[in-house]
């Protein structure tokens, strides 16, 4: 993989040259670097390896990210992103968004898949999940018919799937079938009921949310341990949550409701740190007042952490959140769509998923390296089947941005 960066380039000339970098820093831990006047002031302020030492960060492991997530969207060799004139008119088109630290592996493994097998009458189309679900969304824009729509969807999370108004009113037409092959389930998932009963979607993996804990910012604190602990007052404006990060900041907030109501996303809203001028983050002596005690993130990126430093990651006692990565196959296509599904859904992608990007796979042969009984907190197809979802994300967002002290655009 090419190297794109130094570690002593500054935040703002990375972002600069390759501005598909911008949601990933955003997401992870850098949200000031999505506002084009705070990057210009923070990010030249600030090289990347003093950034990622001031997060207590991993610099080799968050530079191989970034690198994958700039290397998808220039290398020439990218097979999955067809010109326009290669595109088969009457082939299966395949669309979606790939965890960013695993796009790159299983791109080259679909590439070896096609070769292999002379897949031909496919047209793929898969982003780094950094580029954000609106990218589905404005190919969505307008579709009306069934017909139109592509064959086949990949992507985490909740709200396009299941909106009424978009992907979601398909559904309900009976367009979608579920054609994962798994005849039981991974030990891991086994009880959890995350395959869809009423077989309209495919569960391939999932994205973990976990806690990592700064214990020098405690001040006296004990380390929380649950969700049910974060919403206590004494975490009021010392909490960082994944706002920019849809798919799995639109699934905590859905648990939180489901759980604890109104007032638990109430309170989540005023656990979430207070907006500090990204000046004042440098040489501040408010900087260490102002460090979140608790960071929110995908469990993968508690590894780019350094052993040994003062940052813990936590698994919390009541359940890591659930964003499930769907599949989304129309039954008129089942026939030419199966072998893609198959890869997508086998052993080897399965494994890629979770030993690489440590996102649990419900393949059932498939070590995801964690006990079986490991507590997570998933919304249930009950819940899914019975609830508007945009809605009550909707109703979440303003629950939360109106509790938010520091108050959210």
């Amino acid at each position: 993989m090419a190297h794109y960066f130094q570690i002593t380039d500054t935040l703002h000339s990375i972002a600069e040259r390759y501005p598909e970098t911008v949601a990933v820093f955003a997401t992870n831990g850098f949200p000031q670097m999505e506002d084009d006047t705070q990057r210009e002031v923070f990010g030249k302020m600030i090289t990347f390896e003093t950034a990622l030492q001031m997060k207590n960060r991993n610099p080799e492991t968050f530079m191989a990210l970034l690198n994958e997530v700039i290397d998808s969207e220039r290398s020439n060799s990218d097979a999955t992103l067809a010109r326009e004139e290669e595109i088969d008119q009457e082939g299966v088109n395949v669309v979606g968004l790939l965890p960013c630290p695993v796009r790159i592996p299983l791109l080259e493994q679909y590439n070896s898949f096609v070769e292999e097998t002379g897949l031909s009458g496919v047209n793929t189309d898969l982003k780094a999940a950094s580029v954000g679900i609106d990218w589905v969304a404005e190919n969505l824009e307008g579709i009306t018919n069934p017909e139109q729509l592509p064959d086949l969807f990949m992507s985490a999370g909740f709200d396009l799937f299941f909106d009424a108004t978009k992907i979601g009113r398909f559904r309900q037409q009976g367009v979608f079938t579920d054609l994962v092959n798994y005849d039981q389930e991974n030990s891991l998932f086994k009880g959890r009921g995350l395959q869809d009963p009423s077989h309209n979607y495919s569960v391939i993996s999932v994205v973990l949310a976990v806690f990592l804990v700064n214990t020098k910012e405690l001040n006296g604190r004990e380390i929380p341990r649950s969700w049910e602990d974060i919403l206590k007052p004494e975490w009021e404006q010392s909490v960082s949550l994944p706002v920019s990060d849809f798919d799995l900041f639109n699934a905590i907030l859905l648990n939180i409701h489901d759980r604890y109501g109104d007032e638990g996303v109430e309170k989540l809203g005023r656990s979430m740190l207070q907006a500090m001028h990204p000046a004042q983050m440098i040489k501040s002596n408010r900087l260490k007042e102002q460090r979140p005690a608790v960071t929110i993130m995908p469990y993968f990126f508690t590894k780019t952490v350094q052993p040994g430093g003062t940052m813990e990651a936590v698994w919390p006692e009541d359940g890591a959140i659930v964003s499930p990565v769907f599949m989304l196959a129309k039954k008129e296509r089942a026939e030419e769509l199966q072998p893609v599904v198959d890869f997508f859904s086998s052993k080897s992608v399965g494994e890629t998923l979770s030993h690489q990007g440590l996102f649990p796979s419900l393949h059932p042969e498939v070590d995801n390296k964690l006990p079986d009984d490991t507590p997570m907190m998933w919304l249930g197809w009950d819940k899914i089947s019975q609830t508007d979802l945009s809605k009550e994300i909707a109703r979440c967002e303003e629950l939360f941005s109106s509790s938010f002290r520091g108050g959210l655009a």
